[in-house]
């Protein structure tokens, strides 16, 4: 989808408060109210752009978080495919060099991450390696991205 200059202002106005009203977003962005929410309800469902309440696991307690770099033989997108059907399973993402996966994972506790890693990630057809990285906290944590 092509993004012109007014989507980006939008997005922009979004990192900063996604729960802005349209009456307010639409002035800020140079349009009425109900322009702004026909550009964004575009956005919306061209999957451009998702409206998300976003949490920090770690801040919940007695939660555990890692990345597994996961090294696969044969298409790494059967893999993803796979462990895109783990609730678990927060993001995935295809990398070169070590790994030709990573996953960031998300687990009620220790006992649970080493069970998602041994009896879902590993018996995965094509899952040659796995290599959890634990994550003892986390130092920074936005999604705020340059739009342009």
């Amino acid at each position: 989808m092509h993004m012109d200059d007014i989507d980006r202002a939008i997005l922009r106005e979004l990192q900063a408060d996604g729960r802005i009203a349209y009456a307010d977003l639409g002035p800020k962005v140079g349009l009425s109210a109900s322009a702004a929410r026909q550009r964004l309800q575009r956005l919306l469902d061209s999957r451009t752009v998702q409206v998300v309440g976003v949490t920090d696991p770690m801040a919940m307690g007695g939660q555990a978080m890692a990345l597994l770099g996961i090294g696969v033989d044969g298409d790494p997108r059967a893999v993803a495919d796979e462990l895109a059907g783990h609730p678990e399973v927060v993001y995935s993402v295809f990398t070169s060099g070590g790994f030709d996966l990573f996953a960031e994972v998300v687990t009620p506790g220790p006992k649970d991450l080493l069970d998602l890693v041994n009896d879902v990630v590993r018996p995965i057809e094509g899952v040659r390696e796995v290599r959890p990285f634990p994550y003892f906290g986390i130092h920074t944590h936005r999604f705020l991205w340059e739009v342009g």
